[in-house]
């Protein structure tokens, strides 16, 4: 590795820099609030790192990892999710009892895995930045180990996960047994040059992709993900909702443009009713919940979905308006998505989490700028105007038209009345009389951290959905 590509790698070698300065950190003296700002520190010098680098790429550092604008742009998304996280975690744990100092060391650790991911060129390294996420998030969601669905969510993920990179690893080694490389430029020429379609290449792909899904919690492979959200702490919740889904899908697009993977139209076909089942699937399970955490669950499932539209357009439009649309939905994603946690992890108690609708009955009242930040969030979940959520919905209706999706765009348009009605049914009881016997002992009352970070996110959503023309210019330049 030469000196330039040294260079190029700074934002990983940053990030893992300050993940063992913070393990060093917790072996010479444990404070939680020490640890929150060194990892705070670290996260912004690996975003300092990205904007330096940012003139220079691409650069290929090895065969394993290429460092462009488009993973430059997600390496820095994935950092300022992850800097929110950590707010949410400081408010959320500094009050509970026992040591929670590791937590900021696995935060970093899932960044790691999640910055490789989303720079890969390599199976070799999609796999380790995988794992390691991965493997960071097994601990992240059960931490809170003296809750009994926090360690039953844990044992699901791990479960459930293996058997994902079983999948992903048969694929790998189908894909390489044909084609003879593991980089993903080399089977791409091996695609390219081949007059029919390679039936090992194609079970290869499906394999992988059947492993991804899970990670993506598209369906069927989604029956994790409301336990996984309901039994995980709130923050966790957030980087599980936004910095692992984000990574995988953006490594899922990565590869499919490098590959040649658009040259299957068996497989997009696979993909178009996986992509209708999940946004139908989604939204009508999301109606019958009761649990706000559970109901974001099944809301995420669907908002894959539509992510999956602009995806399968891919097979028809050209490359560039493909990343252009799911880069803007998914920021638009990852905003909003870390502001709803967020309002979640504040409302949260010692003793639980705030699922239930007694927790948000009457918080108009009770809190009115928690509810109003949380409505902001709901409405650009749903779609709505003046909302980054309805310029990136435009991108996909925009994305499906150019390809002709007729029927998807149908299956988006049905989901999105259904998500309206059921985000607006936790507005109405925000709205309501709060009970008389409702407390808010435990609520972090005092929780600046979230707070600030929760007015800089609502801004951004505001911002975002008025004017949105910068963002378009720098995602254009990818």
């Amino acid at each position: 590795m030469n000196m330039e590509q040294l260079v190029a790698f700074s934002p990983v070698i940053s990030i893992t820099g300050a993940a063992l300065v913070v393990m060093l950190t917790i072996a010479v003296r444990r404070n939680f609030v020490l640890v929150s700002f060194i990892a705070g520190i670290g996260i912004l010098v690996s975003l300092a790192a990205v904007s330096i680098i940012w003139s220079n790429s691409p650069v290929q550092v090895t065969p394993l990892i290429r460092v462009d604008t488009y993973g430059l742009f997600y390496t820095a998304l994935v950092f300022i999710a992850g800097l929110a996280v950590i707010a949410f975690c400081y408010d959320y744990f500094k009050d509970r009892e026992g040591e929670n100092e590791e937590l900021l060391l696995l935060i970093l650790t899932s960044l790691l895995g999640a910055s490789v991911l989303v720079n890969s060129s390599h199976f070799a390294s999609f796999f380790i930045g995988l794992e390691t996420l991965s493997v960071s998030l097994f601990v992240l969601i059960g931490y809170s180990f003296d809750r009994l669905n926090s360690l039953e969510a844990a044992v699901k993920y791990l479960v459930l996960s293996g058997v994902s990179s079983a999948f992903l690893l048969m694929g790998m080694a189908l894909i390489y047994a044909q084609s003879g490389t593991l980089e993903f430029s080399g089977i791409g020429n091996f695609i390219a040059n081949r007059q029919t379609i390679d039936a090992m290449i194609l079970t290869g792909i499906i394999l992988m992709v059947s492993g991804l899904a899970f990670k993506l919690s598209l369906v069927p492979f989604h029956l994790w993900t409301p336990d996984v959200y309901e039994g995980a702490p709130a923050p966790v919740t957030a980087l599980v909702a936004t910095v692992s889904k984000g990574a995988v899908f953006v490594l899922l697009l990565r590869y499919f443009l490098t590959s040649g993977g658009y040259l299957y139209s068996s497989m997009l076909t696979i993909f178009s009713i996986i992509a209708g089942v999940t946004i139908l699937g989604g939204n009508l399970l999301a109606l019958l919940q009761t649990d706000v955490k559970r109901m974001l669950a099944y809301s995420s499932i669907a908002h894959m979905g539509y992510l999956l539209v602009a995806f399968i357009a891919g097979g028809s439009i050209a490359p560039n308006l493909v990343v252009e649309s799911v880069t803007f939905y998914l920021t638009a994603y990852l905003i909003t998505t870390l502001g709803a946690f967020g309002v979640v992890s504040i409302l949260s108690t010692i003793p639980a989490e705030a699922g239930e609708w007694s927790f948000y009955q009457g918080l108009f009242w009770r809190r009115p700028w928690l509810a109003a930040v949380f409505t902001l969030m709901l409405l650009s979940l749903a779609g709505i105007p003046l909302t980054a959520g309805f310029i990136g919905k435009f991108y996909i209706f925009t994305a499906g038209v150019d390809a002709r999706l007729w029927g998807l765009l149908l299956t988006v348009i049905i989901g999105s009345g259904l998500g309206l009605y059921y985000y607006l049914r936790i507005i109405v009881v925000m709205s309501m009389s709060p009970e008389s016997d409702t407390t808010e002992d435990g609520v972090h009352t005092c929780a600046w951290a979230s707070s600030a970070t929760l007015t800089v996110l609502t801004i951004l959503l505001l911002w975002l959905g008025v004017f949105p023309e910068r963002l378009i210019t720098l995602i254009q330049s990818l």
